[in-house]
C-alpha cells in the first residue's frame, strides 16, 4: 500500500492526475470483491505483473467480471486455459481481446508495453507437446520478453536437436515441454549453461500416467540447472522464465 500511495503523491505533485483521480484509483484496494472472486489489484504494484486469470473451470459470466474489474484498472490481461467454446461465448463483450487457439490463452493489451528483453529459448519435444509449449511461449512475450520456438526436436531424432543448438544456446533461459518419458531436458542440460525450466506434459500412451512418468523422469534428471514444475503447466514455466530472464 506504501508504494501505491507514493506513486499517487508524485503523480499528484506532478499534476498527472487530479485528486479525484487519485481517489478512484484507490478504489477496490488492495482487492475487489466480487462475491464469488477478490481480484488482487494491488498485485501488480507488488510483483510487476497483474493478476492471471486460470479460466479452466469458471462460467463465463465469472470470467467477464474478473476480466472487466482487472480492464478497468488500466491493467493488461492475460487468461490462460480458455476453450475455444467459452471464448465464443464471451469474445463479444470483450473488446480489443485477441485468442490464441492453440495456447488456449486470450490477451487484452490496454497499456503500451516495453521492448522486449532478453532471450528465452521454448523447445518441444513433439507436436503434441506444442499447445502446453505455446502457453509458455505466449505467457512470456505477455510478460515482455523476447521468445524463440523450436518444436518437434525431442530424443526419438536427436539430430532435429543439435542442428538447431547454435541458436538454442544465445537464450538466457530455456524452456523444454516434453510427455512420453520426459528425456529432452536432462538432455539440453547436458549440452547448455543455461537454466532449463521442464515442463512435463500428460502426452503419452497408457504407462505414461498422463505425465506421471515424464514428472518423474525429470525431477530424477542427472544433470545440474534442471528445475520443474507440474503437468502441463506452461502458463508456470513462462512465468518463472520470464523472472530468470529480467534479472
Amino acid at each position: 500500500m506504501k508504494a501505491i500511495l507514493a506513486e499517487l503523491v508524485r503523480d499528484l505533485y506532478s499534476h498527472k492526475i487530479s485528486p479525484e483521480q487519485a481517489l478512484k484509483k484507490l478504489e477496490d484496494y488492495p482487492y475487489e470483491d466480487l462475491g464469488f472472486a477478490k481480484v488482487d489489484h494491488a498485485r501488480e504494484l507488488k510483483k510487476g505483473t497483474a493478476e492471471v486469470i486460470f479460466g479452466q473451470g469458471k462460467t463465463p459470466e465469472q470470467l467477464l467480471k474478473i476480466a472487466k474489474a482487472i480492464l478497468k484498472k488500466g491493467s493488461n490481461l492475460l487468461v490462460t486455459r480458455l476453450s475455444p467454446e467459452v471464448y465464443q461465448k464471451i469474445k463479444a463483450r470483450l473488446p480489443g481481446g485477441r485468442y490464441y487457439p492453440e495456447a488456449r490463452c486470450l490477451t487484452v493489451i490496454k497499456k503500451k508495453q516495453l521492448e522486449p528483453v532478453g532471450l528465452v529459448a521454448v523447445l518441444s519435444a513433439g507436436t503434441s507437446d506444442i499447445p502446453v509449449a505455446e502457453e509458455a511461449a505466449l505467457t512470456c512475450e505477455f510478460f515482455g520478453n523476447r521468445v524463440s520456438r523450436f518444436y518437434d526436436v525431442g530424443v526419438a531424432g536427436l539430430h532435429r536437436l543439435l542442428g538447431n543448438m547454435e541458436e538454442i544456446k544465445k537464450a538466457r533461459v530455456i524452456v523444454v515441454v516434453a510427455g512420453m518419458e520426459g528425456a529432452l531436458p536432462s538432455v539440453v542440460a547436458g549440452l547448455v549453461k543455461t537454466p532449463i525450466i521442464a515442463v512435463p506434459t500428460s502426452v503419452g500412451y497408457g504407462a505414461s500416467f498422463q505425465g506421471l512418468s515424464a514428472l518423474l523422469a525429470m525431477l530424477n534428471s542427472c544433470p545440474g540447472g534442471v528445475a520443474v514444475v507440474n503437468i502441463d503447466n506452461g502458463f508456470g514455466a513462462g512465468y518463472l522464465a520470464s523472472l530468470i530472464n529480467k534479472l
